[in-house]
């Protein structure tokens, strides 16, 4: 078309129409071509290293950090951490480029995901929250696992509490909702899974439960239940999908900072998490609520939040005036003018911390020093005359048990005796 333009074969107006360029661009072009003759039509960079081109060394200082102390991290978090530590202010395509260039791979693939239907977030904050626990090597292949509570407002996606602790319990839970309620305040309903320590599974029904009309909650049930939370759990792990995301977001961010830290024990995780970590994922993936009001509510005057985040036990007191549960004994001193709380039934609390409370009418009449946790289990028991189990009551494990006791594992199930067997008058579920 040029060569045309040159000839007076057609006008440079025509030869822009056809060249797809302006007219102006056209007439440059022309002249370029002119004076220079073909090479007029190449650009002026062409051969030429890009002005922001990374250097070889930088380069080579990318690939020795990612293969060395950033192992562990992904193509985004790694340029992050370039950033906030190394000084190299690279962007992430670069970084992956760079990396599937030297045959670095990505730290997980990609799979097809299956359809779900979204759930709107909730309009503000404190209405939801949802809450799980995921146990996994948190240390290093050569660690033990450990499990790591995790609970996230719907609204905004901000992590209100999290730490690390050895078992996914009872206690785990209800030292999260402390945490949370310590540092927010009450939320309006937590969204859970159906883990024994949230749901009762089994199909007992007691004679108490069958004339109240429902089954007794498990002991975080109870809790929820004492601060008005409504419970809701999900049917499959997809409906939960945002705290199962952020277990993703954690196995991977959060493994990696530990083991760039060195960090490789329980104690240490949870004052990481604490000083640094927490704060800098909030601050990253979390967003605006819907609403700006918050839904958050505070504890009521006069609530004992120590008594409702405890376990419950129902023991009667002795004629010694003594509670003899399990292997603990706990002595119960005179009441008002010389009272005696023999034969009456007590209500036996043990707080988050492992002391020992005991009530009754809602008077605190005795406590005992802390002994270590155990899981509560549920179980029937059969009273003299009975040919079935009928009654079941919360049992707690004893941190010391005698050699003759039963062997129980860390979430309270028994190691030899299956469901269905007797060991004296109680019949696990």
């Amino acid at each position: 078309m040029l060569r045309m333009v040159l000839e007076g074969r057609t006008t440079i107006r025509d030869a822009a129409v056809r060249m797809g360029v302006s007219y102006r661009h056209a007439k440059r072009v022309a002249k370029s071509f002119r004076e220079r003759g073909v090479k007029g039509v190449l650009h002026g960079n062409r051969d030429r290293p890009a002005w922001n081109r990374t250097t070889d060394a930088l380069r080579a200082r990318i690939v020795e950090l990612s293969v060395g102390s950033y192992s562990c991290f992904n193509d985004s978090h790694f340029a992050e951490m370039l950033v906030e530590r190394e000084g190299i202010n690279v962007s992430r395509e670069t970084v992956r480029a760079i990396r599937r260039s030297e045959g670095i791979g990505p730290k997980c693939k990609r799979r097809i995901k299956r359809h779900y239907k979204r759930r709107p977030r909730k309009e503000c904050e404190g209405l939801m929250i949802l809450w799980d626990g995921s146990v996994h090597r948190w240390f290093g292949r050569d660690r033990p696992p450990c499990c790591l509570m995790a609970a996230i407002d719907d609204a905004t996606g901000v992590v209100v509490g999290l730490f690390f602790t050895e078992h996914e319990c009872s206690w785990a839970y209800l030292e999260l909702l402390r945490r949370v309620i310590k540092s927010y305040g009450i939320p309006v309903s937590i969204y859970q899974d159906r883990h024994s320590s949230l749901k009762r599974n089994d199909s007992f029904w007691s004679i108490e439960e069958e004339l109240a009309g429902r089954q007794d909650p498990t002991q975080v049930g109870a809790a929820l239940e004492g601060l008005g939370i409504e419970p809701i759990f999900a049917m499959t792990p997809q409906a939960k999908g945002r705290v199962e995301r952020l277990f993703g977001t954690l196995q991977d961010r959060l493994q990696a900072e530990l083991e760039l830290e060195g960090i490789t024990d329980i104690d240490s995780a949870n004052s990481y998490i604490q000083d640094r970590f927490l704060s800098s994922l909030n601050d990253r993936f979390s967003a605006a609520a819907a609403d700006v009001h918050k839904a958050w509510r505070k504890p009521r005057p006069g609530l004992d939040l120590d008594r409702v985040l405890a376990f419950r036990y129902d023991p009667t007191i002795g004629k010694d005036n003594a509670i003899r549960y399990q292997e603990i004994v706990i002595d119960v001193p005179p009441g008002p003018n010389d009272r005696s709380y023999a034969g009456v039934k007590a209500e036996l609390r043990q707080l988050l911390d492992g002391s020992w409370r005991v009530y009754h009418n809602d008077k605190l009449i005795a406590t005992a020093d802390p002994t270590q946790i155990a899981e509560p289990i549920r179980a029937r028991r059969r009273r003299k005359g009975e040919r079935a189990a009928r009654h079941a009551d919360w049992v707690h494990l004893a941190s010391a048990p005698s050699p003759e006791a039963p062997a129980y594992t860390a979430r309270g199930t028994l190691k030899k005796a299956g469901p269905g067997r007797t060991i004296g008058a109680t019949r696990i579920a």
